[in-house]
């Protein structure tokens, strides 16, 4: 995909892995749509985007991603504003062990109803010209953790969904490509959400077990991940692809055995 003048909408983009990837769209000539809950921190992002970018070139909507008419509405405003819709992040999500519904609402079903509305606004069976959708699942959906259960259940669904829709993509013709991107830690807010006992529930008890996991694995900057986004936006031949970002193998993908009889 050619990038200049296209247009995307990204979901948690006014900080962490959204940021990142906005900022590397914008140097591509890409104009964004910053989506976010966090109203100042989003004004504050799309203004410090605005002076490097171009006014222009980017605009900030606050959304709750778990309200399907706050969704649905975000994506009418970036068609209107500017005029089309080329490539979709979803990007949004939490960590909350305690509140677990919250987790599943934000983490699996936001990416689902994030995925239908952007087809409705690239797909060929609308009449539309195509494009990409990319949803954020995380390493732990392979090296699942015991002091996440729920979290660990969102990033294996965002997987099954993304690598199912992307087979009905080539089965109904949409021209939209559907792919994941499944980092390890990445130093963002969430990752402070394990300090945090109203967000661990009895899991806070093993805080430390996971920072230890932390220093293990190690911890990526946001950029890396943005760079692994962009090179999924460009290359047109992946579709239903699992990119994997860690700090032993950068990036690279999940190898998946053929499906037999």
């Amino acid at each position: 995909m050619a990038l200049c003048e296209k247009v995307a909408l990204v979901t948690g983009g006014a900080q962490g892995i959204g940021k990142a990837v906005a900022e590397a769209l914008l140097r591509s000539e890409v104009k964004v749509a910053l989506v976010d809950l966090n109203h100042s921190v989003g004004e504050e992002c799309k203004e410090e985007l605005a002076k490097e970018f171009g006014k222009e070139n980017c605009i900030f909507i606050q959304c709750d991603v778990t309200q399907r008419d706050n969704l649905q509405g975000a994506f009418k405003t970036t068609v209107e504003h500017f005029g089309r819709l080329d490539i979709v992040i979803n990007n949004a999500g939490i960590n909350n062990e305690k509140n677990w519904e919250k987790t599943i609402e934000v983490n699996l079903t936001s990416v689902i109803q994030g995925t239908y509305l952007a087809l409705e606004h690239m797909s060929k069976e609308h009449g539309k010209e195509g494009g990409v959708i990319i949803n954020v699942s995380s390493m732990a959906a392979f090296l699942h953790s015991p002091h996440q259960p729920v979290y660990t259940a969102t990033k294996y669904g965002v997987i099954g969904f993304s690598r199912a829709m992307a087979d009905a993509s080539i089965v109904g013709n949409y021209g939209v490509r559907i792919n994941v991107v499944c980092p390890a830690f990445v130093d963002t807010t969430l990752l402070q959400t394990i300090e945090q006992e109203d967000n661990m529930g009895k899991y806070f008890q093993f805080k430390d077990e996971i920072k230890q996991r932390m220093d293990k694995f190690g911890v990526l900057k946001p950029s890396l991940i943005a760079e692994g986004m962009l090179k999924i936006v460009k290359d047109s031949n992946l579709n239903g692809a699992v990119m994997k970002i860690t700090c032993s193998k950068g990036i690279h993908f999940h190898t998946y055995e053929p499906l037999s009889a």
